[in-house]
């Protein structure tokens, strides 16, 4: 069964830690009821998470992904709310958790996976439309990369338009559409019926990891821009192509799609050592943030190990609390 379960005190309060004369997000992060209620709530922006990686597993990923939105969280709720960081705005929804266990699926057959996949697409963009229906920001962690579809559905039905997405990414995600799973979500977006996904710009790839087959079928769409890893490498140059990137995207609503393997040493399904520092990705987030018109956010592939839990979720919580602040200080300017 694949469901939203609405956040509440009890899966916030364990792990904030409070201190007298501060206060935290975890005290300060706006609760709800029901997914019915979001509409009547004044927050932007509305978190939530997608805890699984059958998407990953369906495409020969390492597994992991399942635990992102737990280390996001219990870093979260401890980021001190003050004049940057107002726990008021955001609405904690929950997250989309899949059962039974991985353990009881047949994780050998791939196609069997990818029919999961097709099911948690329909639940993700159920809850995306509903939230960009109402006028809000939705801010996506956790899962793989097969849930930019529901994300790019959900937006673009909502909004009745196709929408440009920036994909931050070693990888297109453009596989064949043989069967589900995270590397053909945005396949799925270009090629659906409806036609969701209108300029799809692949920010960071790597030529090492791409397919010739991928490099054609580019080569035949106007509508698809790549800026290579490989071609910028110095960060002088990654701004620079950067900003060619937001000129190419910003006269339409924008979804920002992070998967972090783009980032060096980031513990994820596809890890990489080499790629932008975790730095210069806050600053292209935050110019996102200011310069484009965000339809969603979604921070997707982290797999965070026993080890690095604690590091993985920060890292997360930069990249949520940089987007929310640059937003916010430019939309109430």
């Amino acid at each position: 069964m694949i469901q939203l379960h609405i956040a509440t005190e009890s899966d916030i309060k364990p792990f904030t830690h409070l201190r007298a004369g501060e206060t935290k997000l975890g005290e300060t992060l706006q609760l709800c009821d029901s997914l019915d209620d979001v509409v009547n709530n004044n927050c932007t922006y509305v978190l939530f998470g997608i805890c699984e990686d059958i998407g990953i597993r369906a495409n020969y990923g390492k597994p992991g992904a399942v635990k992102a939105w737990g280390s996001f969280i219990k870093a979260l709720v401890n980021v001190q709310d003050n004049h940057f960081n107002n726990g008021n705005d955001i609405l904690l929804l929950g997250h989309i958790a899949v059962s039974p266990d991985i353990d009881d699926i047949d994780k050998e057959n791939p196609e069997t996976l990818g029919s999961i996949v097709a099911r948690i697409d329909s639940k993700v963009a159920t809850v995306v439309n509903r939230i960009v229906s109402a006028g809000k920001i939705p801010i996506v962690i956790g899962g793989g990369h097969n849930n930019a579809y529901g994300n790019i559905k959900g937006t673009a039905t909502a909004l009745q338009k196709a929408i440009n997405v920036i994909n931050f990414d070693a990888h297109t995600d453009l596989r064949k559409t043989d069967y589900r799973h995270s590397g053909n979500g945005f396949t799925y977006g270009l090629e659906s019926e409806n036609s969701y996904l209108n300029t799809y710009c692949i920010f960071g790839l790597h030529k090492n990891y791409t397919p010739q087959y991928i490099y054609n079928m580019i080569a035949t769409r106007d509508h698809i821009s790549v800026f290579d890893i490989e071609d910028m490498l110095l960060e002088s140059k990654q701004v620079e192509n950067f900003e060619t990137a937001i000129s190419q995207l910003s006269d339409n609503t924008l979804g920002i799609e992070i998967d972090v393997d783009s980032i060096a040493n980031f513990s994820s399904s596809a890890q990489t050592p080499s790629g932008f520092n975790l730095e210069v990705m806050r600053y292209f987030l935050g110019q996102l943030a200011r310069k484009t018109k965000c339809g969603y956010l979604h921070i997707c592939e982290a797999a965070p190990t026993k080890k690095n839990y604690q590091q993985v979720g920060k890292a997360l919580s930069y990249l949520v609390t940089d987007f929310i602040r640059n937003h916010r200080e430019h939309y109430t300017l």
